[in-house]
């Protein structure tokens, strides 16, 4: 994607302080995964069993710093610099940090009573509590639809070809985790974790104290500033988020 201003096209924000800070712990979890093997997963990957059954009660914020392969990794910080950095610039690095952490957290918590209340009911999978999920996707759709709901008029260039409103990108993206999470689909990805992180961004932004009417204002006052166009497999089963 990039952003068309009145003096042209640039390809995407200038990296803004927490979204780099978030990128370094993102690497250095990568290469301690690469260190340490399945144990780091096991630890620090999110497991709904290992989270109610054994009190590892951090595993829905470290889980968000594992991924499952070198692609996931940079697939997530190139939609992390892209999406985040210019929220954090509107917002605030002490906003951004309380959001995107919700929305991370709020992805992990859904998964795991997703998890359980499935198999309650007979439809899920009855080892899906025991499965790690890793990945930072939960946060990261979360700044989609944050970003979404900030410049809904802005293109973005669908891979790199097709401009769509940003408001129409996150409405497509939604749907698609909102009926791979339904239908249970058996990609290796969780998909109820991105759903996650976007109702959890939607609360906080349109629901929560401070997170309706002050970001409102702000999303008033800059959304005409300037327009834009945004165009190693895993060594365990975890599901990616």
């Amino acid at each position: 994607m990039a952003f068309r201003q009145s003096s042209g096209v640039s390809f995407g924000p200038r990296i803004s302080p927490a979204v780099k800070m978030i990128m370094i712990w993102n690497v250095i979890f990568y290469l301690l995964q690469q260190l340490l093997g399945s144990s780091m997963t096991r630890y620090a990957g999110l497991i709904p069993y290992s989270v109610m059954g054994q009190g590892f009660l951090w595993q829905p914020i470290t889980y968000m710093f594992l991924h499952g392969g070198l692609f996931h990794l940079l697939f997530n910080m190139f939609a992390l610099w892209m999406f985040g950095s210019e929220l954090e610039y509107q917002w605030g690095t002490k906003r951004w940090v309380k959001y995107y952490f919700l929305t991370g957290i709020g992805a992990g918590l859904t998964t795991i009573a997703f998890a359980y209340v499935a198999i309650k009911l007979g439809f899920g999978n009855p080892r899906a509590i025991y499965i790690p999920t890793i990945g930072a996707s939960g946060a990261i759709y979360g700044l989609l639809l944050a970003f979404g709901l900030t410049f809904p008029n802005r293109p973005i260039l669908l891979y790199f070809l097709f401009p769509i409103p940003a408001r129409i990108f996150v409405l497509i993206f939604g749907a698609i985790e909102f009926i791979s999470s339904v239908s249970q689909s058996d990609d290796g990805i969780s998909h109820i974790a991105h759903l996650g992180g976007m109702v959890f961004g939607y609360i906080f932004l349109k629901g929560w104290p401070g997170g309706s009417s002050r970001d409102r204002w702000r999303r008033d006052k800059l959304r005409s500033s300037f327009r834009i166009i945004e165009g190693d497999d895993s060594k365990d089963d975890s599901p990616w988020t």
